[in-house]
């Protein structure tokens, strides 16, 4: 099926049927699915998979070879979808996913996995983008708030159901197929998108050439700047040699990624569309918002179960709520967005709930009760729920057709380098403030008592994690002058004391960025929603 997109298209669905439209956004809310899934499921799986294959030291690096893969993926896919279409862009990302799948449920050394988990994040790179844009394609601005919501409950769907198949698949047959149940749904996706999906035919621009060196730079101003963010703090302090050669790598790339595409005859990244202010709000907003959401995912758990003292499960627990809450509200929001045809207030209201959900999490001590906790992840879950499909909306509606793809992408650019660097603030600021507040807050007696060796093991905050530790800390102590007991008890306190400044304080500064998030998006102009796909102005 072969359509010519023009500035004339009268309708949404450029003369499709319905049961067409249902079975393309079908198929692409199942590839998102599929995408979005992997990373909780990995997640769980880890455990199991640094057993067997022996590289504890290389666990970061599955994690962020999808990461770094997918976040420069997705600005080049994006920018070529406009030129040549989504279909060819959407199944060769579904079709390279489930082959890279593959890959990882082989893979034989950690090595391997990770070079494998890399490819995967292309395929998932251009996987959401496509799927986002897509939308762009088939609704017109007026009715794509529904669509968006249903879409965004997608991610939230996945964060709940994620863990779950990943255990029972890890603890079953095997880690192997925590990687290899996406060979079948990827094998269905791609029926579905091959027999329904429109191949939609932009109007390519005149004499287009492909900006092969703006792709080079922007992907060797990316990829530095991801594994600074990854390793600092974690793998190598911030002041190393290796961080600050990364960053300037990646400052020197930036530059001449500006400069290439200023002069650019088809640039892949048309800086002209941050003239457009809605433009530029929507994505810097996102980004913002993206710093929350990847923080709260992260250190939530962390604090339910080092600081409140509870089981594994139950941390892992904590962020169900808030994911209902996300997925019910960003449903509704873009129900609301298509029934009032206004997105500005639903911008305003997810950006206002997820400061004050972050800002409620910022008050949290030891004393914090975990029913409390679920009342503020709830609060920060309706504003990131609300917040999710708007920007798209608003940013779509705001370019031109023709910059659809680049337009949606640059979205979900910023929202990875957003929460990339919530992450880097949050690891950064737990790191920094846990040694000096756990050393205060222990008696000075105890602290006196022990070897500059004990301390240092004593330091690492991610260690009162693992349950294994208590017995480490046992151990440590009993040579000490106090009783044992004593000394354990002053310690696991004081490590509580020690854990809840670091993390709240690290919540602080998300609040602080998510405020600012709000008074920006009090400045995102508001512009009627198209009833159809008609190109609109980009506004100086």
């Amino acid at each position: 099926m072969s359509i010519k997109l023009s500035s004339g298209s009268p309708s949404a669905d450029h003369g499709l049927t319905e049961k067409a439209v249902f079975a393309t956004m079908a198929g692409a809310m199942m590839a998102l699915l599929m995408a979005a899934l992997d990373q909780s499921i990995v997640g769980t799986a880890m455990p199991r998979i640094i057993a067997e294959l022996h590289g504890f030291e290389h666990y970061s690096g599955v994690i962020t070879a999808y990461l770094v893969a997918s976040t420069a993926t997705v600005p080049i896919a994006g920018k070529l979808s406009d030129i040549y279409g989504r279909k060819f862009f959407l199944l060769a990302g579904v079709i390279w996913f489930v082959v890279a799948s593959l890959l990882c449920g082989l893979s034989q050394s950690m090595a391997q996995l990770i070079v494998a988990r890399g490819l995967q994040g292309m395929g998932a790179g251009m996987i959401q983008t496509m799927v986002w844009s897509i939308v762009a394609d088939l609704y017109p601005p007026a009715k794509r708030g529904r669509v968006m919501g249903m879409m965004g409950s997608v991610f939230g769907l996945s964060s709940v159901i994620g863990p779950l198949l990943g255990g029972f698949l890890t603890d079953g047959p095997g880690w192997r197929y925590a990687f290899l149940v996406n060979l079948p749904i990827g094998l269905l996706v791609v029926f579905i998108l091959w027999c329904f999906f429109p191949h939609v035919k932009p109007e390519k621009e005149e004499g287009f050439r492909i900006d092969y060196l703006g792709a080079v730079t922007l992907v060797a101003c990316v990829v530095p700047f991801l594994l600074a963010l990854s390793w600092g703090g974690r793998d190598y302090a911030w002041a190393s040699a290796v961080i600050f050669g990364l960053i300037l790598t990646s400052l020197c790339f930036g530059l001449a990624f500006l400069w290439v595409e200023t002069h650019a005859s088809h640039p892949i990244l048309p800086l002209k569309l941050f003239r457009n202010s809605i433009f530029s709000i929507s994505v810097v907003a996102a980004a913002l918002i993206a710093t929350g959401m990847f923080g709260a995912t992260l250190f939530v758990p962390l604090f339910v179960q080092s600081v409140l003292g509870t089981t594994a499960t139950q941390s892992g627990k904590i962020l169900m709520p808030m994911t209902l809450s996300l997925l019910f509200s960003a449903m509704l929001s873009g129900q609301g967005v298509t029934r009032l045809g206004r997105y500005k207030p639903f911008a305003i209201l997810g950006a206002s709930f997820s400061a004050l959900g972050v800002l409620l999490l910022s008050t949290m001590d030891a004393s914090t009760s975990y029913l409390t906790v679920v009342h503020y992840v709830i609060v920060l879950g309706i504003g990131l729920g609300a917040s999710m499909p708007v920007f798209s909306i608003s940013v779509q509606n705001a370019v031109e057709s023709r910059f659809i793809g680049t337009a949606t992408s640059t979205l979900q650019f910023m929202r990875s380098i957003g929460g990339s660097i919530g992450v880097a603030i949050f690891g950064s600021v737990l790191a920094n403030q846990f040694v000096p507040a756990f050393h205060s807050a222990l008696p000075p007696q105890i602290y006196r008592s022990l070897s500059s060796e004990q301390l240092s093991r004593l330091d690492n905050p991610q260690s009162y994690a693992r349950p294994e530790f208590r017995q480490q800390i046992e151990g440590m102590v009993l040579g000490a002058d106090q009783k044992p007991q004593e000394v354990l008890v002053s310690i696991q306190h004081s490590a509580q004391i020690g854990l809840a400044h670091s993390i709240t304080f690290g919540f602080l500064i998300g609040a602080v960025l998510l405020v600012f998030a709000t008074i920006l998006v009090f400045f995102l102009k508001e512009i009627p929603l198209r009833q159809s796909n008609r190109p609109a102005t980009v506004s100086e």
